[in-house]
């Protein structure tokens, strides 16, 4: 890359992160007592990276990819990371029903790879909330459901339950980390209301908002104590019997969302480092749904909430995502707001080219796209997975 192109690009990544990233800046008084401003080091690392990556590795890092197969990579899955490396990857049931062993190793193959492709090191992710949202084989790693939780603080106080949650989750966040997992996309933050308690009744940790925000500080405290970034879940919240096969819509005026949505503030001003928007449509708000919504991921989730972590979009093949292509409104989605992109082996090529061509063309900004990039890359740096 020419070295003009470079400062233009470190020049580019500053003015736009330097605004977004409020937490990477800290004011002070020096030794006179004059006020001054401290940019965090890791800030600085991180906007280096983004400007020295290309078109095909910036659009490829807001992928967070599936995996077929288990035990090894097939040669399919080995050319498709090596000509896109995805900047996480996201495991299931049949990535990990087998040996500890075998899954350390697929994980080790496939962090290599990635590794090598885009010189930077994925997320390792899985859905581990315990109970009825569990990815591993029976024994490994095993947690309750949310709702047990819930249920153990009406009978023995609500301090007994805190402490059982991290203690439960830093002993499976250990056992997870060990396997070479670094992400967890849990714990559920919201509480149970009519609207969703079908979908929820097991996941969530109960009716009291307040005690759903510390159960999940609690969760978070466990995983991050063990290694593992928390992606706390379904930002603004569900609605219906299931937001895999139906819409998710919440049809309530302000005051009452602001309650509904209470305990991921709490969460956020506790430090909360990723959040998963949902394809759930908040018609006061806006007509789209949450993970396409400027107005939701923006104005409420990054302004009012002052939310600076990395946000992630739910599945688009899910009901709720509105049915277009999947490759479509992952553009739109980041486009909105969001930084990263859950995605499917067999929908990331055109995912990736799709990405490409909306660069190309101006549908997504340079400006949005190095953000969500290096909202990415700083997360990384601070877990040391950069060097």
């Amino acid at each position: 890359m020419h070295p003009y192109t470079v400062y233009m690009r470190i020049i580019g990544v500053i003015l736009v992160v330097f605004v977004a990233c409020t937490s990477c800046v800290s004011r002070t008084e020096n030794n006179r007592g004059e006020p001054q401003v401290v940019i965090d080091p890791l800030y600085l690392r991180a906007r280096e990276i983004v400007a020295s990556m290309d078109d095909r590795l910036l659009t490829a890092h807001i992928l967070m990819s599936a995996s077929e197969g288990r035990d090894t990579l097939n040669s399919g899955m080995q050319e498709l990371f090596a000509q896109i490396p995805a900047g996480g990857i996201i495991l299931f049931r049949h990535n990990l029903n087998t040996s500890n062993e075998n899954i350390r190793n697929y994980l080790a193959q496939i962090k290599s790879l990635i590794t090598e492709g885009a010189g930077i090191a994925p997320f390792v992710s899985v859905d581990h909330e315990g109970g009825t949202v569990n990815r591993f084989s029976r024994g490994v790693a095993d947690l309750p459901n949310a709702s047990f939780y819930w249920n153990m603080s009406q009978e023995q106080g609500k301090d007994a339950a805190l402490a059982k949650i991290t203690e439960d989750t830093f002993r499976a966040g250990s056992v997870i980390h060990g396997l070479g997992i670094n992400m967890n996309l849990a714990p559920v933050a919201e509480h149970l209301i009519d609207d969703n308690r079908s979908f929820l009744s097991r996941r969530s940790y109960g009716p009291d908002p307040e005690f759903v925000a510390q159960a999940a500080m609690a969760f978070i405290k466990g995983m991050e104590q063990a290694g593992i970034i928390c992606v706390v879940k379904h930002f603004p919240g569900s609605a219906g019997p299931d937001p895999h096969h139906s819409a998710s819509v919440i049809n309530m005026e302000k005051p009452d969302l602001d309650m509904l949505i209470s305990p991921f503030a709490a969460i956020i001003k506790n430090g909360a480092r990723a959040m998963m928007a949902a394809h759930t449509a908040v018609p006061v708000l806006d007509n789209r749904i949450a993970s396409l919504s400027p107005v939701i991921m923006g104005n409420w989730l990054r302004g009012e909430l002052e939310f600076d972590g990395i946000i992630i979009s739910d599945d688009f093949i899910m009901a709720a995502a509105g049915g277009q292509r999947p490759e479509e409104a992952a553009v739109q989605s980041v486009a909105a707001g969001s930084d990263m992109i859950l995605v499917w082996p067999n929908h990331l090529r055109a995912t990736h080219t799709a990405f490409l061509e909306a660069l190309e063309s101006g549908a997504l900004s340079r400006e949005r796209l190095n953000d969500a990039v290096f909202r990415i890359i700083y997360e990384k740096l601070k877990m040391g997975l950069i060097e």
